[in-house]
């Protein structure tokens, strides 16, 4: 599928628009990084959060955002999934079987008692309830406390990080095949020409189920619009979507973007192409092209946008 239609499929041409409809029809967005996720917003035309969206352990076993209608039916199909490796790391970390169970527990009763709290206070309140916290343990302890459905992340009102709020009311599990057909549904309208393989990769379950779920579906038609510059963050749905990058970025370009050991670039596209690499830091963006790129307007707007954004 060509550079196009994957762009304008990512909603990337948009000028404006709200978090919760970029997020529905994204389905999901890589949130690792909290900072990202608001620059992915920003480059499909959303300039605010929305309190309807909330962030958990879900696709491919990471982070990312969704909108809370949307969080229940992909926690079903994504958290059973996610449990055994949970499981084998906290092991591994020293965690015992029943001192997981219980630091969920004691991770609700807080949340419930006191509102959401931080990673660094609750992990506070597991080391004083005994439970080890060291290192990646406190990580994987809070995501058990997300796989098993108690809790979500929030933005904080106060401080600069996400903090950890109860997830809410469990309702009834969905059926599977509705919840599978759902998901490639949604996949297939941010997703321009992408396949059963693409699917499995993007959300982590079994290729069965990535077929599964798409069977008799007919792809949307192809999308139009302009294609304006624009400059995404590291990890972005445009880059993480699909299995094969090159209608995006060239092979020529290919490690000057995602170098190894997990690192994917922040990215300057020009005609829906990767033109460079850019950087955030300080408050200042600066950019390492990898050709002349020829839209300076553009790109002044996009560095503006970025360097002001709230």
């Amino acid at each position: 599928m060509a550079a196009p239609d994957r762009f304008l499929g990512q909603w990337l041409h948009r000028r404006r628009a709200s978090a919760e409809d970029v997020v529905r029809h994204l389905l999901a967005v890589q949130a690792q990084d909290a900072r990202s996720v608001r620059l992915a917003l920003r480059a499909r035309g959303a300039t605010r959060w929305s309190d309807a969206l909330v962030t958990s352990w879900l696709l491919r076993g990471t982070l990312h955002a969704v909108h809370r209608d949307d969080f229940w039916w992909l926690h079903a199909l994504c958290a059973p999934r996610l449990e055994a490796g949970n499981r084998r790391r906290l092991r591994q970390l020293g965690v015992t079987e029943a001192a997981a169970d219980r630091a969920v527990a004691l991770v609700a009763r807080a949340l419930a008692d006191e509102g959401p709290l931080g990673r660094a206070a609750l992990a506070s309140r597991l080391e004083a309830a005994g439970i080890p916290v060291a290192g990646q343990a406190i990580v994987h302890l809070l995501a058990r406390a997300a796989i098993a459905g108690e809790v979500v992340l929030v933005p904080a009102a106060a401080v600069p990080e996400r903090v950890f709020a109860r997830a809410g009311e469990r309702p009834p599990p969905p059926d599977r095949d509705a919840a599978l057909r759902e998901l490639a549904r949604r996949y297939l309208a941010a997703h321009a020409g992408a396949d059963a393989h693409d699917l499995a990769h993007w959300s982590g379950l079994p290729l069965s189920d990535a077929r599964r779920g798409l069977r008799d579906l007919t792809p949307p038609p192809a999308p139009r619009g302009p294609l304006p510059l624009r400059l995404i963050p590291a990890y972005d749905e445009l880059l993480l979507g699909w299995r094969d990058r090159t209608p995006t970025v060239a092979p020529a370009h290919a490690r000057r973007v995602h170098p190894g050991g997990g690192l994917l670039r922040a990215v300057v596209l020009e005609n829906a192409r990767a033109a460079g690499t850019w950087q955030l830091r300080a408050g200042r963006v600066t950019v390492d092209p990898f050709t002349e790129i020829t839209d300076t307007p553009g790109l002044t707007t996009e560095i503006t946008a970025i360097e002001h954004l709230p």
